[in-house]
């Protein structure tokens, strides 16, 4: 996994998971930076995975209750990050003893694939001035820009500062080419035109395990995995399966994700309000690996309603399984959407996902064309990921530190 640059000696690689390795939530960012981790690290087992520590004021590697916690991901309800009491005064101890944090070797390049917090921001500096390698982020979407409305107050807010960290790096891999074209569009916007180079490098996927046959259901069975937040539109699917529901269609509506507390009430109180009126839909929350994998193999297709996406995993997930999904075909979903397997949509208001659900339900035709058009499909990996990143971080310049 080492990396030339210009003929010098290889250089190891080390990644930022400051975030993932204190939380047990899988969003979808969680979700790529363990996959991406996990790739790396079996590839060279000496791979740096980096943190840092709020309580000693340092970046260090990973210490091995860190380690257990990124390898061991639960279905944690919170997304905010988690140190034990022992780790923070550990932490502190350490900092007000000058004790030296767990090292880390400086020869080496940086991906950070996180939504990295202010604290981290603050800290950036020091560290890319450590590493003598290339330096890259991965850059998921500008949505907490585009739909301030919907998104957490907290992350608009910060968001902007955010993008201006992003001018250290070396490089930026966007998610999609809708993700690059928004980053370019605001360091244009802001009149940063010295900024580094943003290339659209798509995701890869994990690989669906196998699981047996499912038992045949006397019902259709609708999936839609996804965190309840103001962008998702859960309200807009809510009220479409309900117009369904009183014209007698048969099927139940299953709901897996997080509820962000701050943009996902109304939607989860709808849901709630559904329940009690004895409609079929039933909410798992977060799950672990095998309940997901279950749920994929059991659904007859999936919906993503999702107003905006800077890639929409879940799409590419359901199609992987041979499961066709209802989803916008606009943005960085229609990048996703074009080689076939979706119903894909002009926009995600109720009375069309009404009617592209209901087509689904009723004509058989179409749900089997597009059970066909999914399981034709060749999907990234994330070893296809990281061999496009690697190849792609060792031919960039370094920029002014």
């Amino acid at each position: 996994m080492a990396m030339g640059t210009g003929g010098s000696k290889p250089l190891k690689l080390s990644i930022d998971l400051s975030h993932t390795a204190h939380t047990g939530a899988r969003t979808g960012i969680q979700r790529v930076c363990r996959s991406l981790q996990a790739e790396l690290a079996s590839r060279e087992p000496a791979l740096q995975t980096l943190t840092y520590d709020p309580f000693q004021r340092t970046w260090r590697s990973l210490e091995p209750w860190e380690e257990h916690a990124l390898s061991d991901a639960g279905t944690s309800t919170k997304r905010k990050p988690f140190w034990p009491q022992a780790a923070r005064w550990r932490g502190r101890i350490r900092r007000l003893l000058a004790k030296p944090a767990p090292a880390f070797a400086h020869d080496s390049g940086l991906i950070v694939p996180e939504l990295f917090s202010p604290d981290v921001a603050r800290a950036l500096p020091a560290l890319l001035a450590r590493l003598q390698g290339p330096r890259v982020a991965i850059f998921h979407d500008a949505i907490p820009l585009k739909l301030p409305a919907l998104s957490p107050p907290t992350t608009t807010a910060r968001f902007p500062s955010y993008l201006q960290s992003l001018l250290q790096f070396d490089g930026i891999a966007a998610d999609s080419e809708e993700s690059r074209q928004s980053l370019l569009d605001y360091w244009r916007w802001a009149g940063w035109a010295d900024h580094p180079p943003v290339v659209a490098m798509p995701l890869g996927i994990d690989p669906p395990p196998p699981v047996e046959a499912p038992a045949a259901s006397p019902r259709y069975r609708i999936l839609s995995v996804g965190s309840l937040e103001g962008r998702k539109n859960h309200p807009a699917l809510l009220a479409a399966c309900e117009t369904l529901w009183s014209q007698d269609l048969r099927f139940e509506l299953h709901l897996i994700g997080l509820v962000q507390s701050q943009t996902g009430r109304a939607a989860f109180d709808q849901l709630q309000r559904l329940q009690a009126a004895g409609r079929p839909l039933f909410y798992h929350g977060a799950v672990d690996d095998t309940f997901l994998n279950n749920a994929y193999a059991t659904c007859t297709f999936t919906v993503y309603p999702s107003l905006m996406e800077g890639f929409g995993l879940p799409v590419l997930e359901s199609l992987a399984r041979g499961k066709p999904c209802v989803c916008l075909g606009r943005g960085a979903l229609g990048e996703s959407t074009r080689d076939g397997g979706c119903l894909a949509l002009p926009d995600v208001t109720a009375p069309t996902l009404a009617d592209a659900i209901r087509e689904l339900l009723t004509t058989s035709a179409t749900l089997q064309r597009l059970q066909a058009e999914a399981r034709a499909r060749r999907f990234r990996t994330w070893k296809n990921y990281a061999d496009d990143l690697l190849g792609w971080m060792a031919t960039l310049p370094h920029r002014s530190r």
